[in-house]
């Protein structure tokens, strides 16, 4: 019988996947004739058309795939694309794993509607878990499909926008079945790196990395958090003082958190919101995950002397390794990119 209730539970969540995916297809219109129609609004016009240059800088100088993905434009009518469901135990920072055919093992399962998202982390948080809801603007379906731009996208500025396409695209062109952290850091390089490109290609000054900058920052203070919390878990204490310790760390986090806005951010309250709500194990997962192996796709891109094909060739080389060890010669590529920044920034302060 149980065996029977999850198939159930399995064939419905993929049947909502099915049908979300298909009325993004069926409700998908060619940018190049938008743009052209009298009755598109002029602003929507222009940011489409400079996302399609965008789109075609992608395959013409980036090196990533040539089809019709980013070429297609939905109207949601909705905030997100997706609320994907984050879980974890009551008293682990891991996440509970959910696998599927293509995309392998991740820490979430992703609905297209906000509802039946709810429904999941309910049924998750009676059992005992920790569980926190985020609205996704945008994913990639690794190339089965022609993926289009979304109007949960145009919320961005134009930089923000046209890199998330050379983010998507990039898992297109290499992705490791189960490897989030290779996966999404690999892509994470090649949207900063293609702005980088992009930009110039136009005649615009370097991206302000400020906000990049202050996120970083911040990602450290919750990694921060979690690495206490791992060894607070692993203490071998009863559940109630776990609990009542667990807690504790999360309000010293945000007495560090308020002491690092007032050092470093003064009058930059960008995060606010974010440490004000209530913080378990489950919304921790997703920090780390986008850059935390960028240092390592960088050195690789500077010996590839910054030829994209060379560098890709390099990338898939790790992605065949096996999987410990691939991580570790991303940890010790990171370790030697980390240092070259480190120099790089004495150097730049340094005077003359």
């Amino acid at each position: 019988m149980v065996l029977l209730l999850g198939a159930c539970s399995s064939l419905r969540y993929y049947a909502q996947a099915a049908h979300g995916q298909a009325e993004l297809i069926w409700h998908q219109r060619q940018v190049s004739a938008i743009v052209h129609d009298p009755s598109t609004a002029p602003a929507l016009a222009a940011r489409l058309r400079l996302a399609l240059k965008a789109r075609r800088f992608a395959s013409a100088y980036l090196g990533l795939p040539d089809n019709r993905s980013y070429t297609g434009y939905v109207d949601l009518h909705r905030p997100y694309v997706v609320w994907n469901v984050f879980a974890a135990p009551r008293f682990s920072v891991a996440a509970i794993p959910q696998c599927f055919p293509i995309a392998g093992c991740v820490a979430y399962r992703g609905y297209f509607s906000q509802a039946a998202a709810r429904a999941d982390a309910s049924r998750l948080a009676a059992r005992g878990d920790d569980v926190w809801i985020g609205g996704v603007a945008a994913y990639s379906t690794l190339g089965w499909f022609s993926d289009p731009i979304l109007s949960s996208m145009l919320r961005w500025d134009d930089d923000e926008l046209d890199s998330t396409i050379f983010h998507e695209l990039a898992h297109q062109l290499i992705y490791v079945k189960g490897d989030t952290a290779f996966n999404e850091s690999f892509a994470t390089f090649v949207q900063r790196q293609g702005l980088r490109e992009w930009r110039q290609s136009r005649g615009l000054p370097p991206h302000n990395p400020q906000a990049q900058v202050m996120a970083t920052g911040f990602t450290r203070l919750v990694l921060g958090l979690r690495d206490r919390l791992k060894a607070l878990y692993a203490s071998g204490e009863d559940s109630a003082v776990m609990a009542v310790a667990k807690q504790r760390e999360i309000e010293a986090f945000r007495q560090r958190y308020r002491q690092w806005q007032r050092r470093e951010w003064p009058g930059n309250h960008r995060y606010d919101a974010w440490v004000a709500r209530p913080v378990n194990n489950a919304r921790l997962l997703p920090f780390g995950l986008y850059d935390e192996f960028t240092p390592a796709f960088a050195v690789l891109f500077k010996r590839a002397e910054g030829h994209w094909s060379a560098f890709y060739a390099e990338v898939r080389q790790l992605a065949k390794l096996p999987s410990a060890a691939r991580e570790k010669r991303l940890r010790h590529l990171s370790r030697e990119g980390r240092a070259e920044e480190d120099r790089a920034s004495r150097t730049s302060l340094s005077p003359g």
